[in-house]
């Protein structure tokens, strides 16, 4: 299929209970995205009573936009990821709506560690990649700009680290029309060797391998914007700074609406278009959610998916090794 067949129609499977206040928020967005956009085709997949909720309230010409997965198995905020590997939850299902060809994309607000799990095993990772990132739109004094990871990986390498700079630099690409996104690694100064080990070693691998690296950037460089339009740091720190940044949108009285910045995240590094919504999603967020899917399918190129190459470095399959003189890892190739 190429891009411009992908211009129009958009089907999107929805987890209707993902999410702390699933269905009813879930039933909610998907009604708000389908009155919004003509062109989007929603796959429901869920128990029967709370699709029919979504039957119930929509016009006839939108009824037919509708189709449904009946599957009545949840993954609870509080269960094991590995429970998103069995077929009878919804959140599997509806990625293997996407693996099947019945869908475009998934969107779910369940927990992360359960949606990248379902993703991992039921579209399988880009060749190449190491571990899958969550990247987040941000939108910043200066524009928006890409954070990941924030929250796939909570523990990464440099090498990983490197791989994430990779694919948010294609995502940038293609989602927010930059041409060459500058990279930045988030650390504890804008010097370089600020940081821990992991900081340090990824800062000198980062540097050899990702041409448009700029250096480290601060937390405050992410809502202030300028210095790098994609930040890369692992899925943890993220995950916290994301949170904080929200806090503090929400002390100011909340951030204006931007087309741009949606309030979702893509789920990077798989080989299919999923979107996560935060667990607390209001009804406009999964429907930021939905649309948000809806414009990757029709918008995002088949070289995001392209293999990512295998940094070796030195304890990489762990930790960086400890490093007194914090001296330059030596990078090598990896096949596979």
């Amino acid at each position: 299929m190429t891009r411009s067949e992908r211009s129009g129609t958009a089907r999107i499977a929805v987890d209707l209970l993902g999410g702390d206040r699933a269905p009813a928020v879930v039933v909610d967005g998907a009604l708000q995205a389908c009155d919004a956009d003509p062109d989007l085709h929603l796959h429901l997949v869920g128990p029967p009573d709370v699709a029919d909720e979504v039957f119930a309230a929509s016009a006839p010409g939108i009824r037919r936009r509708l189709t449904v997965r009946p599957v009545d198995g949840a993954v609870g905020m509080a269960d094991a990821p590995a429970r998103a590997a069995r077929p009878d939850t919804t959140v599997s299902a509806s990625v293997s709506a996407v693996a099947a060809g019945a869908a475009d994309a998934v969107v779910s607000a369940g927990a992360s560690g359960a949606i990248v799990t379902a993703a991992v095993l039921g579209l399988g990772r880009v060749p190449g990649v190491r571990k899958p990132a969550l990247a987040a739109i941000v939108p910043s004094r200066t524009g928006p700009l890409m954070l990941l990871d924030v929250g796939a990986s909570p523990d990464a390498s440099a090498g990983v680290l490197v791989q994430h700079a990779i694919l948010g630099t294609r995502y940038a690409v293609a989602v927010l029309g930059l041409p060459e996104p500058r990279v930045g690694l988030l650390s504890i100064g804008a010097e370089q060797g600020k940081g821990d080990r992991l900081r340090r070693a990824a800062d000198d691998a980062l540097r050899d391998a990702v041409p448009e690296y700029v250096g480290n950037v601060e937390g405050n460089d992410v809502p202030l914007g300028g210095r790098a339009d994609v930040v890369v740091t692992d899925g943890f720190t993220g995950n916290v700074l994301l949170k904080g940044i929200e806090g503090a949108f929400a002390l100011a009285g909340g951030v204006a609406p931007d087309s741009v910045a949606p309030r979702a995240a893509a789920l990077l590094g798989v080989r299919g278009q999923v979107v996560v919504c935060h667990g607390a999603a209001t009804g406009a967020d999964i429907a930021s959610g939905i649309a948000f899917a809806a414009r990757l399918h029709r918008t995002r190129a088949p070289a995001e998916f392209a293999p990512v190459p295998r940094l070796g470095l030195a304890g990489d399959d762990n930790n960086p090794p400890p490093d007194p003189a914090h001296g330059r890892a030596a990078l090598t190739w990896r096949r596979g």
